[in-house]
């Protein structure tokens, strides 16, 4: 099976916009999205562009800062903390990378812990790990909808997560966790990583390598979601985009697989419009519509 991350996220999003048309029918409430966006990464803006997008096409209200590369932390502070104020804000995101000037980590704990959509918040990974249902980082929250759609058997499976990163790898291994799969964690240390992979039902591959993870490294059966988005140089110039995963070889072994393009890469955004929906609806008191 070939896992359809656009179609899916398609869903979620029609879902998402289903549910926000309750809320403003219901409470006569709009959710609300900012997205900080500092400098002129071209990646970033076609990124931001997108999500302004698709974030009016769910009936949320879209909110878009656009600042210069030579603001000071300060600064960009000042405006997380004005977001964090405005009570037609329910979900803040700020644009990474940020200038190497400007502290990451200090702007992602500057921003409300209940408009975090990001998931990123010391307080949500807390929550995450306690389970006890903070905002849940968009691409692992991603992922698991893919598992779910694909049918495959999480609970008491054997899943590895390739990758230790705060954004993907760490949320992802407190998923499986809290959905009672028994998780392994590799990394660049790990040693043997091929076989500890040909255990695993589950592989969630998010290391930023392209195509490390090759098709002998699959359990027969086993479902793969590849979170990795990396491109190779081509003879056009144009390069060509290929995952963490060598695609042809899992896929003759896999029971289910991710592509890339068009497999977890579509459902970060529609996550994202998902955590609006769920920040607008718990910051008000308001259940999340049926």
């Amino acid at each position: 099976m070939i896992i359809d991350g656009k179609a899916i996220a398609a869903e979620v999003r029609a879902e998402v916009a289903r549910r926000v048309a309750t809320l403003k029918s219901r409470h006569g409430i709009t959710p609300g999205l900012a997205v900080v966006l500092v400098g002129e990464d071209p990646a970033s803006q076609i990124y931001v562009r997108n999500k302004g997008k698709q974030t009016m096409e769910a009936g949320m209200a879209s909110f878009e800062f656009k600042l210069p590369a030579s603001i000071d932390e300060a600064t960009l502070l000042t405006k997380v903390r004005d977001l964090n104020a405005d009570p037609a804000v329910d979900g803040i995101l700020v644009q990474m990378p940020l200038p190497k000037t400007i502290s990451e980590s200090t702007v992602v704990e500057a921003i409300d812990p209940a408009k975090d959509v990001d998931g990123l918040h010391p307080m949500n990974a807390g929550r995450l790990s306690l389970g006890q249902g903070g905002l849940v980082p968009c691409t692992p929250l991603g992922c698991m909808i893919l598992l779910a759609k694909s049918g495959a058997t999480v609970a008491g499976a054997d899943a590895i997560v390739i990758g230790r990163s705060k954004l993907v790898g760490k949320p992802m291994v407190q998923l499986l966790l809290n959905a009672n799969a028994t998780v392994t964690v590799a990394h660049s240390r790990t040693r043997d990583l091929a076989a500890a992979c040909r255990r695993a039902d589950v592989v969630i591959a998010a290391v930023g390598k392209p195509e490390m993870v090759r098709g002998d490294w699959i359990k027969p059966g086993a479902t793969v979601i590849d979170v990795g988005i990396n491109r190779l140089p081509t003879a056009d110039g144009k390069g060509r985009l290929v995952g963490d995963v060598a695609y042809a070889e899992a896929a003759a072994i896999a029971r289910a697989i991710t592509p890339v393009p068009g497999g977890v890469g579509p459902m970060t955004i529609a996550c994202l419009l998902q955590n609006t929906l769920t920040a607008a609806c718990r910051r008000r008191g308001v259940p999340l519509p049926d």
